[in-house]
């Protein structure tokens, strides 16, 4: 038996052996290629491929073919050719975003056909969920892909106030590489990354797996399972209000290869690891050590993924929730206690995490807290943070040191607009000069290339696209679309090796098959989903240390000492997949993912508006809109407050722009309600008697709702950030709904089937007057005999002064009602994903 296991093994060795000989020769037998995003093109985002070329001659134009009848369908002459570029004498952009016809194509120039190119709207559709498959692989504790534990001893503590090898549980959490090691900082920025991808898209998570990784629902989405994972292990390595651990293990791991289930690699306590206390001084068992100066690094890490999984897990679980806000708190005043940067633990290599800023993760840290409590010291202290590091460093830089500028991106200048969006303007820009550092480099070849080639480019890749993407969500400004974009292909494809850098996805072209991972070296096991590091400069590979190809490179003919890049297990530098740069990727493909997703199949819908949301989830959103009135804002607010309810607001721009109203909307963005457009001049778009009977045009719609969104724009609030729209008078017909539509909005309006909205009557109206006691029984009756769940339940911040019995001094009575009636009282965004 066993020797036909060693033949069956010497087999596909000889195949694989063959297979890399042939897929070697098809790379390099050419001397022009066309390099494109293997997964495809989103019909109304940016569209290119990039033409390279060992030759001298540029094309004149370039043609799409229809893959299944060769017909050509495009043709277009809009190249941009930029020279060399590697080891390309020639390469060009060849712009196709005007085609935006579904398919699948080839793009041609001259006698050289591109892989096959997908345009469609579906795309990215569950890329997200896919790439957490990594995650669920890297579990310490219980591994689910493995079904089997690994590092449940873990540890004996080290640095500590305690004596050296006092035992303390510190099992769970993730793997950080194809190594063993586990980091708090890169642990903690993937569990922010991962809380941040549901909170910003939850549409675009489903559920198929149990909390402990295994197939099967359990009622929450996998991206939560999976930050919760980390959320647990975070707490055991911050136990005490003044203990923090930060690292397991070192590089004494780095013993050979084996599963992590049959890892035996011994620090002298048996199958215990060591946990590293964090003092912020420097550390190293063995011959190096680090440069470590504080502890702020980490513990702002800690602080800003403990506040928002207390707000994501706050319905859940409010005691789970408070838990980890407290232990917000206490690894914040750990960061403000000793400020610094608390580095990774070397041993017996000087590789480490050489972080060298803090200032990021104290801004996240105290933005996220000041949007949990509204304790104002929390949103001052992330302004003064903000200001310190305005840019991350690396941005237009020709190199840095392994993890110098981490995290890659800094998410606090977003969360601090929406904790003070009066600073929405500086933070934005704050975003746009790293935008534009990295343009600068980028707009000087083909790829639009300007990250540095460091060790875990990509990454860096990654975190770029996101800044760009929380630009424009802060702005509206497209100005760096393209770039983005760019850097988005050159993850999937549009490189100078044609190479996906993501394993198995797509999994029709060409990905990673050889990555640097025990798993996938002595087992074969599919690595589905995870991120390699990328592409280092020819100077850093040639001066790491044992690095050794073991297969011919068929990518020989495209490395130069620009940028190399190695499908080789032998190159740890540019082929390992890392946790936390899979946890960023999650972000982003959620994010492109949501730009393309349909109508929910169960929200109602009235002449195009959603009029209500899913009636099989107990959940409702309460809505106040204003135009001339608010003389019950500041009770509705206070009521909110105390009753821990996130309310929906919709005001005009006469509204907005009333000096009388400024501070309560403040008080109404600090707090964290929804805020959005409701017109600017309260018109009446259509005939009351005759719906279909338009009372305006086009052109004044769009110029009235625009400027009702300049009015938002003074207290930071943009378009992005507030996409629904409730028309005046609440009325509305198809036409309306299509224009808004064709703004990039979505037309929302309230539930019929209670009076709520008649609390704007007064008593000389004769019959359609209603009081306050008929409006609140007409909501508990209908209640009784159908449900609310998923209603929008509309009433007003002020009315007339005719009006005297105001339905607004029954709201706390009625939150209460629902909430012992067991309905979620949630915002329109949350009711609506």
């Amino acid at each position: 038996m066993k020797n036909h296991v060693l033949l069956g093994c010497f087999s596909c060795i000889i195949a694989l052996i063959l297979l890399s000989s042939y897929k070697n020769k098809g790379l390099q037998e050419k001397d022009t290629w066309i390099r494109i995003n293997l997964i495809g093109y989103q019909q109304e985002s940016k569209k290119v491929a990039v033409w390279v070329s060992k030759t001298a001659k540029v094309p004149e134009s370039f043609q799409i073919l229809d893959k299944k009848s060769k017909e050509v369908v495009y043709t277009s002459k809009n190249l941009k050719c930029f020279g060399k570029y590697g080891p390309f004498k020639n390469s060009c952009r060849l712009d196709f975003s005007e085609f935006k016809k579904t398919g699948h194509y080839l793009i041609r120039t001259d006698d050289v056909y591109s892989p096959e190119v997908i345009i469609n709207e579906q795309v990215y559709r569950h890329t997200a969920d896919f790439a957490l498959r990594y995650l669920r692989q890297q579990r310490s504790g219980f591994n689910p892909y493995l079904k089997d534990s690994c590092h449940t001893t873990d540890g004996y503590t080290m640095y500590g106030p305690m004596p050296d090898s006092t035992h303390i549980d510190a099992s769970g959490g993730w793997h950080d590489a194809s190594d063993y090691l586990q980091y708090a900082s890169t642990s903690a920025n993937a569990t922010y990354h991962l809380l941040a991808a549901y909170r910003d898209f939850p549409a675009v998570f489903e559920d198929q797996h149990q909390a402990n990784g295994l197939d099967g629902e359990n009622g929450q989405a996998d991206v939560l399972d999976e930050a919760k994972w980390g959320l647990d292990w975070l707490l055991k390595m911050h136990p005490k209000k003044d203990w923090l651990f930060h690292q397991i293990a070192d590089d004494r791991d780095h013993q050979g290869l084996r599963l992590p289930n049959k890892d035996e690699v011994s620090y002298g306590r048996g199958s215990e690891r060591p946990v590293y206390f964090a003092t912020g001084e420097p550390q190293g068992l063995g011959k190096f050590k680090n440069r470590s100066n504080g502890l702020a690094s980490v513990a702002g890490k800690f602080s800003s993924a403990f506040a928002l999984g207390s707000k994501l897990f706050h319905q859940k679980d409010q005691q789970y929730a408070k838990l980890l806000l407290d232990k917000s708190r206490s690894a914040y005043h750990l960061g403000l206690k000793k400020p610094g940067v608390q580095q990774t633990a070397p041993n017996r290599a000087p590789y480490f995490y050489e972080e060298d800023n803090w200032t990021d993760d104290m801004e996240l840290a105290a933005a996220t807290l000041y949007q949990q409590t509204a304790e104002q010291k929390y949103g001052k202290q992330a302004i003064e943070y903000s200001g310190k590091e305005k840019v991350s460093p690396w941005m237009g830089a020709d190199t840095a040191r392994h993890y110098q500028w981490y995290p890659f991106h800094n998410f606090g200048h977003y969360e601090t607009v929406k904790a003070r969006p009066a600073q929405k303007e500086v933070m934005s820009g704050y975003y746009k000069e790293g935008l534009e550092r990295v343009w600068n480099k980028a707009k000087n070849n083909a790829f639009y290339r300007g990250i540095p080639f460091i060790w875990c480019s990509n990454n860096l890749t990654t975190a770029f696209a996101i800044q760009s993407y929380l630009y424009f969500n802060l702005t509206g400004d497209d100005s760096y679309e393209e770039l983005a974009q760019a850097n988005f292909d050159w993850l999937f494809g549009c490189n100078p090796w044609g190479t996906s850098m993501v394993y198995g996805l797509p999994n029709w072209a060409d990905t990673p098959t050889d990555p640097h991972s025990a798993l996938s070296h002595l087992k074969d096991y599919p690595l589905d989903g995870g991120l390699v590091d990328g592409p280092v400069s020819g100077s850093i590979y040639k001066n790491l240390i044992g690095i050794k190809l073991y297969q011919p490179d068929e990518y020989a003919g495209f490395q130069s000492d620009l940028v190399v890049y190695h499908d080789d297990f032998g190159d740890y530098s540019t082929n390992e997949p890392t946790m936390d740069g899979t946890a960023s990727l999650v972000y982003l493909l959620a994010a492109y993912d949501q730009r393309t997703l349909p109508p929910h199949p169960n929200f109602e819908r009235d002449q195009g508006a959603i009029i209500r949301g899913d009636r099989s989830k107990k959940q409702l959103a309460l809505v106040f809109t204003g135009h001339e009135f608010a003389d019950g804002l500041e009770k509705i607010t206070a009521v909110l407050e105390r009753t821990q309810v996130k309310g929906s607001f919709f005001f005009t721009g006469s509204f907005y722009d009333n000096p009388r109203f400024s501070e309560a909307i403040k008080s109404l963005r600090q707090q964290q309600h929804y805020l959005g457009p409701h017109s600017n001049g309260h018109l009446l778009y259509c005939d009351w008697k005759d719906r279909n009977r338009l009372l305006i045009d086009q052109a004044t719609f769009e110029e009235d709702l625009k400027a009702n969104y300049a009015a938002m724009d003074k207290f930071g609030i943009s378009k992005t950030q507030a996409k629904f729209f409730l028309p005046p008078y609440e009325w509305h017909n198809q036409a309306i709904n299509d224009w808004t539509e064709k703004m990039g909005l979505t037309l929302i309006n309230y539930t019929p089937g209670t009076r709520s909205n008649a609390d704007y009557t007064w008593p000389e109206m004769g019959a359609r007057y209603l009081g306050s006691e008929e409006i609140y029984q007409s909501i508990l009756d209908f209640e009784q005999k159908s449900s609310l769940n998923g209603f929008i339940l509309l009433s007003h911040v002020g009315t007339d002064v005719k009006r005297k019995d105001k339905f607004y001094l029954r709201l706390e009575q009625l939150i209460r009602y629902l909430k012992v009636k067991g309905y979620q009282l949630i915002t329109v965004p949350d009711l609506l994903r």
